[in-house]
Order: structure tokens, then C-alpha cells, then sequence
């Protein structure tokens, strides 16, 4: 608001363009003045930069600098959020077409030591994740499926990297990591269907596993085309059996505090989103998944275990009773503290 307001004045008319939250936002901005109001509509009040005051890395509360060990120079800076995944110990860092290993990351620090290495080889993180629903706000049932869209903690955990060959891929090594879990607490949608009716579709439980992966990832390529984000700007779980819902289930969270907007659009366009999903497994020429359908770049788990036959018979399953509405409720989510 702020930004748009350094900009162009804010008026009336624009307040619709920022969500129902906006007036309160306003006045809470004048109160604190970093904006004046006047007849004309409000003003942005300080000589500096509101653009300055986003992070356009992210909002995860800061960044880790990377910094060359031998000369103490800052190369770059990585999101807090991300660091566990991109600069732990031995990991290596490509910045500006060069390679660097990382020698020590200190989080309390905020610093990650490298030193430049051959380029030869590159690392790809392992992780654990966990998704618990803390409340479900709206819910739109497709006959036997039901998407549901509310707030969650997720909590994930760097357990380990590969290190890889650049020319072939091959695993050279894998290593352990010592790193703490991080927990966020965002929006997420998700979607269920009871495993009897994926039988009615052929899915067999076994299959299960492997078509909710591919379908999660499939799905998160696939956001970016109903909301303006970025497919990093999100995050997923897939699970043949959620303990919260007694249902395999996948979901698509906001990989921001509190939320930022993603997964609410991609429940309101829920129809559109999944066909549009399950429209690009089915066009792709590969035969048991690519990086074009349902391989993803930020897998924690190496993609695996991924079955793109099965996850186009799961989707069959999701949008067999679909709502032909793709905007069925305009109420914001309530927001929480993340």
C-alpha cells in the first residue's frame, strides 16, 4: 500500500484493487504516519523509498550473507527461509555464473563461509515435511472430493544432500545434516478423495503415494497460472493417508508467513486450476514423467516416488463431479499471527 501510494496517490476507487482489508490497513498506516490522508486521497509522508521497505527475496524475516572465507567479501545474500536448502555445509552455491562451496553456514550469525570450487558438481537437498491443518476455513464439495482451503503449519527439516555429477547427474555422495526443523504457519489449499472412489478409478493403493506426488507437483506448476506467484513462492505435501483428514490428500501451501494469497486464489479457481492440470500431464509426450509435467526443480524427496498414469486417473477422480463455478465465495480467509 505504501509502495503504490509513493507512487500514485491512493484514492478511493483504488481501495477495491487491495482487498476488503484495506481500509483498516489505511488507517492504521496514517495513525503510525508513513501515510497522510487528505481530500484527495493519501500520501506516501517520508523522504526515503517505500519500495525498500520490501523484501523482495521473500518475507521470511531477513537474509544469510554469503560471504568468500579467504577475503571476507559479501557475494551475495539468500533468503532466510531458503538457506537450509542452498548454502548448508557443503553445499554448492552458483552466483553470477560462478561455484562456490560452502565451508560453515552460522544462522545465528546470518553468514555462510564459501570458497570457490570446479563447477563439476552441484548438491540437491533432501528434506522432511509435515503439514498439520489448524483450521479449515471454506470447503467446496465435488461429489465424493472435497477442496478445502484454511490455515496450517508446516514444518520441514533439511535432512541430508546429494552430491551430483553437472554432466550426468550421477550421485557421487550423500551426506547427513545436522540442521534444526523450521515451521510455518501460512494458507494452504487441499484437496481428498476417500481411496474407495480412486479405486472406482483405477487407482490402486499402492499407486496412491506416487499419483498424489505427481499430481502435487503437476499442481504447483500449474499456480502460477491462476495466481501471480512464482512456483518457489509455494510449497506442497501429498500423503496417501493425512491424520487430520483419514484421506490421501495433497496440498498446496503459501511458503509465506501468514499467507500470501496463492493457495486462497487457487481454491477460488479451484476447476480451472485442476483442469488445467491434469491438461498438462496428459499433453506431455513422456512416458512416466518429465520436468515439463510432473518432475519438480525443489522436490525434497528426489522425486520419488512419482506415477504420472496414476495421477491422471486421480485427477478423473477430483474433477469427475466438479463445481462448473470456479469463484464461489468472495470472503477473505481470516488472517492469523504466522
Amino acid at each position: 500500500l505504501v509502495a503504490a501510494a509513493a507512487e500514485l496517490p491512493l484514492t478511493e476507487p483504488d481501495l477495491p484493487l487491495f482487498g476488503s482489508t484495506t481500509g483498516m490497513l489505511l488507517d492504521t498506516l496514517v495513525a503510525r504516519g508513513a501515510l497522510r490522508r487528505r481530500p484527495s486521497g493519501w500520501y506516501w509522508t517520508r523522504p526515503d523509498r517505500a519500495g525498500d521497505l520490501v523484501n523482495l527475496r521473500g518475507t521470511d524475516g531477513g537474509t544469510v550473507r554469503i560471504v568468500e572465507a579467504s577475503t571476507g567479501r559479501v557475494i551475495g545474500t539468500v533468503e532466510t527461509g531458503a538457506a537450509h536448502r542452498t548454502v548448508h555445509e557443503g553445499a554448492v552455491y552458483l552466483h553470477r555464473g560462478a561455484a562456490w562451496l560452502v565451508r560453515e553456514l552460522d544462522l545465528d550469525g546470518g553468514t555462510a563461509l564459501v570458497e570457490p570450487t570446479s563447477g563439476d558438481t552441484y548438491t540437491q537437498a533432501r528434506e522432511t515435511s509435515e503439514v498439520r491443518v489448524l483450521a479449515t476455513h471454506r470447503s467446496r464439495i465435488w461429489g465424493a472430493a472435497r477442496v478445502h482451503l484454511g490455515h496450517v503449519q508446516v514444518t520441514t527439516q533439511v535432512t541430508s544432500y546429494q552430491l551430483r555429477e553437472v554432466l550426468s547427474g550421477r550421485v557421487l555422495t550423500e551426506e547427513r545434516l545436522g540442521l534444526p526443523p523450521r515451521s510455518l504457519r501460512t494458507v494452504a489449499t487441499w484437496w481428498t478423495v476417500p481411496e474407495e472412489v480412486l479405486a472406482s478409478f483405477e487407482v490402486t493403493a499402492p499407486e496412491i503415494p506416487g499419483a498424489a506426488h505427481a499430481a502435487e507437483h503437476a499442481a504447483i506448476g500449474l499456480l502460477p497460472l491462476i495466481a501471480t506467484c512464482d512456483r518457489w513462492d509455494v510449497g506442497g505435501l501429498s500423503t496417501a493417508l493425512h491424520p487430520d483428514t483419514g484421506q490421501p490428500t495433497v496440498f498446496v501451501h503459501d511458503g509465506y508467513p501468514g499467507g500470501a494469497g496463492f493457495a486462497e486464489r487457487g481454491f477460488r479457481a479451484a476447476g480451472t486450476w485442476l483442469r488445467a492440470t491434469r491438461s498438462v500431464i496428459a499433453d506431455c509426450g513422456c512416458e512416466t514423467g518429465c520436468p515439463s509435467c510432473v518432475q519438480s526443480p525443489k522436490c525434497g524427496n528426489g522425486n520419488h516416488p512419482l506415477d504420472k498414469q496414476a495421477a491422471l486417473r486421480l485427477l478423473d477422480a477430483m474433477l469427475s463431479e466438479a463445481d462448473p463455478d470456479d469463484e464461489p465465495d468472495g470472503r477473505p480467509v481470516p488472517r492469523i499471527a504466522p
